[in-house]
């Protein structure tokens, strides 16, 4: 599939890694992500990292150039004819429904995953969000804003960058990410609903809490959630990991559309083939040969 929409000059400037060359669709007046290390750079990634220190979670507000906001939208128009759909039975860990877990475990609530998932591997190099992801300053300003030295892409050649497609009666509903940083934008809102919904930091590395992930689970832990209106364009960093989260139903005739750019602090990140099954409706010989990678020993 080719790109649509229309591009102007400055976006179709040379993806070189040079100081000052803009970085592709950015709007790089208010992100200046041609100027690493400047005075500017840090002071976007200072007031980043403390949003995420206070909430596991940062939106920047017209990442993507207004000019640019319709070609994002009609790229992904264009993908979300590709998406895996089927409405699977989950839980929040996306583990196998029939693992053995003790009476009163949350991951023994089932729960009706509606969206649904375009795979990297159908999203055409020269996308607007292909560019993005795979460039060395996007993944240099996005590492400095979760306070790493450096971002590995996901090693899975499916769920690394991906479309998430949530249909009119659709949602996503609780669950948490395999990878510890999700970093993703809406690139084209419902006419209702879709409302993104998370706990912040409702688990650590240490520590599952699974009272307060039954409470939400069970819709009794209403304290412990936050809701955020998202726009087209908005980049929103987030550790998905630790916070469980959900898109709410969507209303109205128009899907909801997002990418997500995984990264992980890791390299060799792979999903499992269950979880690949029930994203993609395929698992490849990668997630075959692979053992799970992870940073934690955390449910997944």
């Amino acid at each position: 599939m080719a790109a649509t929409g229309g591009r102007t000059d400055a976006c179709d400037q040379s993806d070189a890694d040079g100081i000052g060359t803009p970085v592709p669709g950015v709007d790089n007046q208010r992100y200046p992500l041609g100027e690493p290390g400047s005075e500017r750079w840090r002071a976007a990634v200072s007031a980043a990292r403390a949003d995420l220190a206070a909430d596991g979670c940062t939106v920047l507000r017209g990442f993507i150039r207004s000019d640019l906001i319709e070609t994002l939208r009609t790229e992904g128009v264009a993908l979300a004819p590709h998406a895996y759909y089927a409405v699977e039975r989950v839980n929040a860990y996306n583990i196998p429904l029939d693992t053995e877990l003790p009476a009163g475990h949350p991951g023994r609530m089932v729960l009706e995953r509606g969206n649904a998932f375009v795979a990297r591997d159908l999203i055409p190099a020269e996308a607007l969000v292909h560019r993005l992801y795979t460039h060395p300053r996007f993944q240099q300003f996005i590492a400095d804003c979760f306070g790493l030295d450096t971002l590995h892409e996901y090693t899975d050649p499916l769920a690394g960058l991906c479309l998430n497609v949530v249909a009119p009666g659709m949602s996503h509903p609780w669950h948490f990410d395999t990878n510890e940083f999700t970093v993703s934008m809406l690139t084209q809102e419902p006419e209702s609903g879709g409302t993104f919904e998370y706990c912040p930091n409702i688990r650590s590395r240490t520590a599952e809490n699974f009272d307060d992930v039954h409470a939400v689970l069970r819709d009794e832990g209403d304290q412990l959630v936050r809701k955020l209106e998202l726009r087209p364009g908005d980049l929103q960093l987030f550790q998905g990991r630790f916070s469980l989260h959900r898109v709410a139903p969507v209303g109205g005739a128009v899907q909801r559309h997002s990418v997500i750019f995984a990264y992980s602090d890791i390299p060799g990140v792979i999903g499992t083939a269950e979880r690949s099954r029930q994203l993609f409706g395929r698992v490849t010989s990668e997630h075959l040969a692979a053992a799970a990678v992870r940073g934690d020993g955390l449910l997944d």
